[in-house]
C-alpha cells in the first residue's frame, strides 16, 4: 500500500502558505510572492549545535532544506553563526566548513560579520541546549537575556535593528522576559519568540474561530515542569487568546501538587467535561492520570482579568504528549485536540515555526504577537514561584497588564492521504 498527497491538498498547502508534510520540500516560494524575492541573510546566535537540537532543526533546514536533504528550504541564507558552547566534532563545526559559513567569537562579530555595521537581515537566537546552571525554582538559565542583550547593543551600536526570533521562553525568569520585551519595545525591534508546538499539526485539525466566546480551557503536557512546561503554555494560550475580545492578560497562577492538584480540579476550577475530554484526546503511557506521581507532576492554575479560568496539566508518567480541550458557549461538548510534534522526516513542526520567522524576516512584521510568548513565560515563572514557595497562590499585577490582538496565522495542516 502506497499513499500520497492528492492534487486538492496541495492547492489547500498553498493557499495556506505553508509547507506541505510530509513531504515538505514540495513547496516553492511562489505560494508567498513575500517570499520570492533574493533570499534574506541571518546570523545564528546559538548555544550548542549538536544533532537533534534545536539549532539543528531551525539552522539545519536554513542550510539544508526543509527536510535536511539538501532539498528547498526557506528563502534564507545563513551568513555567520555564535556558538557559545561547541566541542571540535560538532556538527555546527562541521556545516559550517561544509557551507563555509563563518563563525565568530562574539555576537557582535556575528550580526556585523565584522564590516562595522549589522550586515544581516535578520537574527535567529537560540537558546536552548548546553551546559548551563539551574536555579532553586527549577528553571533551566540559558543564556537568552545575554545573547538579547549582545544582539540589541549592537544595533544600538551601529544604529539599525532587524528582525531577531528568540527560541522558547523569555527569560526563562520573569525580570530577563521583562527586560527582552521592554528592550524590543524601546528599540522597535520586530520580535518574536515561542514553542514550535502552537503551530505543529492538531488532530482534529482546528483552531477556534476568532472572538470565541470560551467559557473553559484545559491543557495537558508531560516531562519536566520548565522545559515542557512552556510548551504546554504556549500552546493553551495560542488557542485562549483567540477568545471574544483577545488577550486581558493573567490576574493569578498557582501551582498545586499531589492529591491537592486533584482536589483543586474536582473542586471546579475548570469544568469536568473540558478535563475529561482532554485527558482522553492525549497519547497516554497508562490509563490512569490520577496515579502519577512526582516533582514533574503539577497542575498550573490560573485566571484571566475577563474571569475566563484556565489550567495546565503536567503529568509525566501518563502523558505521551499534548492536547488542549476548550468548551465554547452554545456548542454542545467541548473540542478536544491532540498537538502532533512527532511527524518525520527531521522535526517538520519546527519547519512551520521557521516559515513564521522567514515571513518576519522578508517583512519586518512579526506573524504572530510576541506578546503570548512573554504572556506565557510570565505563567510559568509564576507557576514555578508558586511551586517553590509552598504552592502558595500569587497575584500577578505584571501578567493583568499583557494585552494584545492575536493574528490567525495558520498551524500545520495535517496532511490528508489517500490510497
Amino acid at each position: 500500500m502506497t499513499s500520497k498527497i492528492t492534487r486538492r491538498d496541495t492547492i489547500r498547502l498553498l493557499s495556506l502558505g505553508a509547507i506541505s508534510s510530509p513531504l515538505i520540500g514540495s513547496l516553492t516560494h511562489a505560494a508567498d510572492p513575500v517570499l520570492s524575492g533574493p533570499p534574506k541573510s541571518v546570523a545564528a546566535i546559538l548555544t550548542a549545535y549538536r544533532p537533534g537540537l534545536h539549532a539543528d532543526v531551525l539552522v539545519g533546514k536554513v542550510l539544508e532544506g526543509w527536510k535536511q536533504d539538501g532539498g528547498p528550504g526557506p528563502n534564507l541564507k545563513l551568513a555567520s553563526m555564535y556558538i557559545d558552547q561547541s566541542n571540535p566534532d560538532d556538527l555546527g563545526l562541521k556545516l559550517a566548513a561544509k557551507y563555509r559559513v563563518p563563525i565568530f567569537d562574539t555576537i557582535e562579530g556575528a550580526v556585523t560579520l565584522g564590516k562595522g555595521e549589522v550586515a544581516v537581515d535578520g537574527v535567529l537566537s537560540v537558546g536552548e541546549h548546553g551546559n548551563y546552571p539551574w536555579n532553586d525554582k527549577g528553571q533551566h538559565l540559558y543564556p537568552r537575556r545575554r545573547f538579547f542583550e549582545g544582539i540589541t547593543d549592537t544595533f544600538e551600536k551601529y544604529n539599525k535593528v532587524v528582525p531577531v526570533f528568540s527560541d522558547k521562553h523569555l527569560g526563562p525568569e520573569w525580570q530577563d522576559a521583562k527586560w527582552m520585551y521592554e528592550k524590543a519595545r524601546e528599540l522597535n525591534v520586530p520580535f518574536m519568540a515561542g514553542s514550535s508546538v502552537p503551530v505543529s499539526f492538531r488532530k482534529p485539525d482546528y483552531a477556534p474561530p476568532l472572538n470565541s466566546d470560551i467559557e473553559s480551557a484545559v491543557a495537558v503536557g508531560y516531562s519536566g515542569l520548565d522545559i515542557y512546561g512552556f510548551h504546554t503554555l504556549d500552546v493553551l494560550q495560542a488557542f485562549v487568546e483567540r477568545r471574544r475580545g483577545g488577550e486581558t492578560g493573567v490576574a493569578w497562577v498557582q501551582c498545586v501538587q499531589g492529591d491537592d492538584m486533584w482536589r483543586a480540579l474536582d473542586e471546579g476550577h475548570v469544568r469536568k467535561d473540558v478535563l475529561d475530554a482532554v485527558l482522553d484526546a492525549v497519547p497516554k503511557e497508562s490509563n490512569d492520570p490520577r496515579s502519577v506521581r512526582g516533582d514533574n507532576n503539577a497542575v498550573f492554575l490560573f485566571q484571566y482579568t475577563d474571569g475566563l479560568r484556565a489550567a495546565v496539566l503536567m503529568l509525566a508518567g501518563f502523558s505521551r504528549g499534548f492536547a488542549v480541550s476548550i468548551k465554547i458557549k452554545n456548542q454542545s461538548r467541548p473540542q478536544a485536540v491532540h498537538i502532533e510534534e512527532r511527524y518525520q522526516p527531521r522535526h517538520p513542526h519546527f519547519a512551520y515555526l521557521l516559515r513564521g520567522i522567514e515571513h518576519m524576516i522578508h517583512t519586518g512584521k512579526p506573524s504572530y504577537p510576541v506578546e503570548r510568548t512573554y504572556l506565557s513565560s510570565g505563567i510559568l515563572d509564576r507557576a514555578l514561584t508558586s511551586r517553590h514557595e509552598g504552592h502558595r497562590k500569587i497575584e500577578t499585577p505584571e501578567l493583568a497588564a499583557i494585552k494584545y490582538t492575536p493574528t490567525n496565522y495558520p498551524h500545520a495542516p495535517l496532511p490528508k492521504l489517500t490510497t
